[in-house]
């Protein structure tokens, strides 16, 4: 510990995925490279695969998240056996990595724990995750590292720890060129203006999704893209936007008489990050507060707090992966918001059969009639619905809450093997006019999918799109509530595709 500890430590651990209630992760392989924080260059890099206690947690599932198999770590060293090599690259030094302190720090942590030994420590923490949601959330997806790589060009994300902390080190270094693009030349390099060949031609490649009302469905693996070092610099998005920018009468950016902000001094940078982990880490050790009735009730459309949100279906959701947070809502109330891998999602079903058709009996504070229908879940949909309610069940009672939680699943008894959901369909205003929230379309027979567009607010007239028997597309958000001592998730349609006779 004489040494200099300066250099910065990526570093990513895989692990194996949980299949059942209390089964904990298991170690699989660390990564870790140190850098230079001046230049940030590679200066040493380590990587191993890790042989867990019980190699039968390694499932078919955990092998398609990372491709590690059991036959893979049989012959590899335990955690013990390198123990004292991951503490001394990572004691005392800068950590840094992608949504390290919600996983990467946890894991590390409980598997020193597991051999009794006291885990390193970090002398400062950068989880780029934190820094880069706030700074490109909206404009680079769900903000995974995939869908960053993807963005900047840099191929498709391998889930291997060293490929991976290399991987982040690029995202990082292209962040803050863009960054720097931005303030220097803030009249040419806009947020807005920014737009990533990547981003466009992944858009394109979601044309089915785009042609049923801009929806996309945002898979890790979905994307398939050359390896890093066969992209050119010609298709690289930040020297073709500068290109394409810099076409007109640019200032002189190199004006003697100006003074220039050296373009590879991160110091704002690094700055920036320290205050986001410093608020991160805030964040997590703040009390929870419960959310207001009144003010859970106000809105009937609820709006996502985060623009990293996925798109997800029921079979492809890990149900381990589903989690529930606090969130700021109105007023500094919070409210709970439901979470996978740490983001949070809309679930796209299909072939819905409507149960019972449109009920209007009820009505908000307007006086507009509270809208739903009924239809039968699948199996898949169930079990994720049924692990959402355990989750935020656990956090509004955690948080004080005393309401009558209501299943999002309805089974009544004697039909058990019959669940039903309910599906919202909420109101809004628009320039004093009564409109439906949700984006609503048909698909004939031959595959055409239209919007349909309503003149007036008609509650008959939706009744009759949506008869029993009818099968329906929904991409739904959940959307927990806590008002008037009764509490939930309420299905919220934010897009309906009915299918055609």
């Amino acid at each position: 510990m004489g040494e200099d500890r300066s250099e910065i430590v990526f570093f990513d651990v895989e692990t194996s995925v949980p299949t059942r209630t209390g089964q904990g992760f298991a170690l699989l392989e660390f990564g870790a490279i140190l850098v230079c924080p001046k230049t940030l260059t590679e200066l040493r890099n380590y990587s191993t695969l890790v042989r867990p206690a019980n190699l039968s947690v390694i499932s078919p599932l955990s092998e398609r998240c990372n491709g590690i198999t059991a036959a893979a770590v049989s012959a590899a060293p335990s955690f013990a056996d390198i123990a004292h090599l991951v503490y001394d690259l990572l004691h005392g030094r800068i950590w840094a990595g992608h949504n390290i302190i919600r996983f990467d720090c946890v894991r590390i942590r409980d598997a020193f724990a597991e051999i009794n030994q006291p885990p390193p420590e970090p002398k400062g923490t950068i989880d780029s995750l934190v820094l880069l949601t706030q700074k490109f959330g909206r404009r680079a997806g769900d903000m995974k590292m995939a869908t960053l790589a993807t963005y900047f060009g840099l191929g498709r994300q391998t889930h291997r720890s060293l490929d991976d902390v290399r991987m982040n080190l690029e995202v990082l270094k292209y962040c803050a060129t863009v960054l720097f693009l931005e303030s220097s030349l803030p009249d040419i390099f806009t947020a807005n203006s920014w737009v990533s060949p990547n981003s466009i031609t992944r858009s394109r490649s979601n044309e089915k999704s785009l042609s049923q009302g801009g929806l996309l469905n945002i898979n890790k693996d979905s994307v398939l893209s050359s390896p890093a070092t066969e992209s050119k610099d010609k298709n690289h998005p930040i020297i073709s936007f500068a290109l394409s920018s810099l076409k007109g009468n640019v200032p002189n950016i190199a004006d003697p008489n100006i003074d220039q902000s050296d373009p590879f001094n991160l110091s704002a940078l690094e700055a920036e990050i320290k205050r986001e982990s410093i608020k991160s880490d805030a964040a997590m050790e703040e009390k929870t507060m419960q959310e207001s009735p009144d003010l859970a009730s106000s809105s009937s459309v609820s709006q996502p707090c985060s623009s990293s949100i996925a798109v997800l279906e029921p079979d492809g959701i890990c149900i381990p992966f589903i989690d529930a947070s606090l969130v700021p809502s109105f007023l500094g109330s919070q409210r709970i918001e439901l979470l996978h891998e740490g983001f949070p999602f809309l679930l796209h079903c299909t072939d819905l059969k409507v149960r019972f058709g449109i009920n209007s009996r009820f009505f908000d504070r307007a006086g507009r009639p509270r809208l739903s229908f009924v239809v039968d879940p699948s199996p898949s949909l169930c079990n994720v619905l049924d692990a959402c309610d355990r989750v935020a069940q656990k956090l509004n009672m955690d948080s004080g809450s005393s309401s009558d939680w209501r299943p999002v699943v309805i089974r009544k008894e004697g039909f058990f093997n019959y669940p039903t959901i309910r599906l919202h369909i909420p109101t809004a205003v628009v320039a004093d006019v009564d409109i439906y929230a949700t984006e609503i379309y048909q698909r004939e027979s031959s595959g055409t999918v239209q919007r349909l567009l309503f003149s007036k607010f008609d509650a008959a007239e939706l009744g009759s799109l949506f008869m029993p028997g009818t099968f329906v597309d929904a991409f739904l958000s959940l959307d927990p509530y806590d008002y008037q001592q009764n509490a939930g998730i309420k299905l919220v349609s934010k897009k309906l595709i009915i299918h055609g006779k």
